[in-house]
């Protein structure tokens, strides 16, 4: 199993920004041998094909942020998993809890979208997590038992497909759950896609999300059952996604 940085733009890059991409590929992603993990960047669209030419010939791999269930058709604004593979993405991001929470997502319609990244060739990054409010009230591994249940295909198989926990209430706040809190969790999704995968589940990477920052990324990536992270504001920039691939690498 090789461990995964993925780095997710979210709503944020201009043509500007590209300059940064430039960068970390100088500094991490043309060294021979290859850099000691998968590296991801997942832009916005408009900034999908461009980056895929810089990327060219480096290990620099890149995703979509979503993806529509139908591979084309009458969905204004919407893009499918074939636009995305055309436009160079071998990975898609899926169910993240912005598009859950901004666009009413439901398990099944991430699922549906997942069975469509499968099926146009591309890796499905499925995200769960809880809200505050769940972690609060104790309900944190039936949520993400619930979510994995429901949000994962059948097909899915250890090189098709790669769970993020990111906890709602850690993304973009600074927060992060403790240690033996992610521990926890991560343990139980494993135990479950094992249970429903077999050898394929035990496989299936499991990253961690949620305010990963240079400072705190070698004390998550040394926990059991965390295989990479799922990295929002900090892979916008070159030298803060670097050290945290950097930190995954020496893991």
């Amino acid at each position: 199993m090789r461990k995964l940085a993925a780095g997710n733009w979210k709503m944020n890059g201009t043509g500007a920004s590209l300059a940064e991409v430039q960068a970390l590929i100088d500094a991490h992603l043309v060294t021979h041998p290859a850099p000691g993990c998968e590296v991801l960047l997942c832009p916005p669209a408009t900034l999908l094909s461009r980056m895929a030419d810089l990327a060219r010939g480096s290990a620099l791999r890149l995703g979509g942020q979503d993806c529509h269930a139908a591979p084309c058709g009458a969905h204004t604004g919407d893009i499918s998993a074939e636009m995305l593979r055309d436009a160079g993405a071998s990975h898609v991001i899926l169910g993240h809890s912005e598009r859950r929470s901004d666009h009413g997502e439901t398990d099944a319609q991430v699922r549906a979208k997942a069975e469509a990244a499968l099926a146009a060739g591309l890796v499905a990054v499925i995200c769960v997590g809880e809200t505050g409010a769940q972690r609060d009230a104790g309900t944190t591994l039936a949520v993400v038992g619930d979510q994995i249940a429901a949000s994962i295909p059948d097909a899915a198989r250890a090189q098709t497909c790669v769970i993020a926990y990111e906890p709602v209430w850690a993304i973009g706040t600074g927060r992060t759950p403790t240690p033996a809190e992610i521990a926890e969790v991560h343990a139980f999704l494993r135990d479950r896609l094992s249970r429903r995968f077999g050898a394929d589940g035990g496989g299936i990477r499991l990253l961690y999300g949620g305010s990963v920052k240079p400072d705190n990324a070698e004390t998550i990536f040394a926990l059991p059952h965390v295989d990479g992270a799922l990295v929002g504001g900090a892979s916008l920039k070159a030298a803060d996604f670097g050290a945290i691939i950097a930190a995954l690498s020496a893991a």
